[in-house]
Parts: C-alpha cells; sequence; structure tokens
C-alpha cells in the first residue's frame, strides 16, 4: 500500500476534501507532502480536525515513527471508542516503528486515534475498514451541524 492508495481509498468514499501542502500554498514546511481527509462534500474545510492523515516524516517533539527511511509512511485515523479499545490491546506496547500493525498512535492515543506505519497485506483490511468508518462518523458529524444551522431565507 502506498500514500497514493490510501488517497484513491479515501477520496472514493465520496465528499472527501484532500489537503495537499506543499510550496507556495502558505502551510508550514513540516506538513509539505503529508495528506490531510476532511469529509467536506462542499470543497471547504469543516471545523475541526480532519478524519485521517497520511504523514511521510516524523514530527518533531513526537516519537519517531521511522518515517525517515526512503518511502516510509504513516496513516493515522481518528477511531471509535469501540475500534479505539479493539486495536490498542497488546499493540499499546509496541514501539513506534513497527510496521504493518493497528496500533494506538504515538502522539495522539489519548484522543482515539490510531496509525499504521507502512502498511501493508496485514493490515489493509483492517486500515481500509477504519477509514471508512472515520469517513461514516465524519458525515454524520456534517450532517448534524448542518441541521442544527438556521436555515438563511
Amino acid at each position: 500500500m502506498t500514500p497514493d492508495d490510501v488517497r484513491a481509498y479515501v477520496e472514493g468514499l465520496g465528499g472527501v476534501l484532500t489537503l495537499a501542502p506543499g510550496p507556495g500554498d502558505g502551510t508550514p514546511e513540516v506538513a509539505w507532502g503529508d495528506l490531510f481527509f476532511y469529509e467536506a462534500p462542499d470543497g471547504v474545510v469543516p471545523p475541526g480536525q480532519p478524519f485521517a492523515t497520511v504523514v511521510t516524516k516524523d514530527y518533531p517533539g513526537e516519537p519517531a515513527s521511522g518515517l525517515d527511511r526512503p518511502g516510509a509512511f504513516r496513516v493515522d485515523v481518528g477511531a471509535s471508542e469501540e475500534e479505539f479499545a479493539r486495536w490498542s490491546g497488546a499493540a499499546a506496547e509496541l514501539p513506534s516503528t513497527v510496521t504493518d500493525v493497528v496500533m494506538p498512535h504515538p502522539t495522539y492515543a489519548a484522543q482515539g486515534w490510531l496509525c499504521v506505519v507502512d502498511p501493508g497485506d496485514g493490515s489493509g483490511d483492517a486500515l481500509r475498514a477504519l477509514l471508512s468508518a472515520a469517513h461514516a462518523r465524519a458525515r454524520a458529524r456534517r450532517e448534524r451541524r448542518e441541521r442544527a444551522e438556521p436555515s438563511s431565507g
């Protein structure tokens, strides 16, 4: 699985806005090359965090995931409480550099985020299910927000 595979899968879920920061767009250089996925069929970044990300480098101040290797990347996914509990058991003790295993995010586990470094055959099906579920929750949040907004007109 590559970052392009992840992007194609997530965008195929529908209504996804992908931010891909790069030189000249005003984003911090540390984010260049990464992907941030939002459920936003109108193409406008919604309030809050993305529902998933792909990062291609270790961020300063976070435990290293070994992303300094050529082609290495990590997929981060916001999980439900049930999903987080299911995947964080024994994996919570794994080093943040282990590959192709769903595990708690090295920095954002307390917020219910899971991750996979270099997803492949061992984690691909689980990762796709987690991404689909995260997208569905983001869609439900957007729909609740829209219902709660006063209509204009």
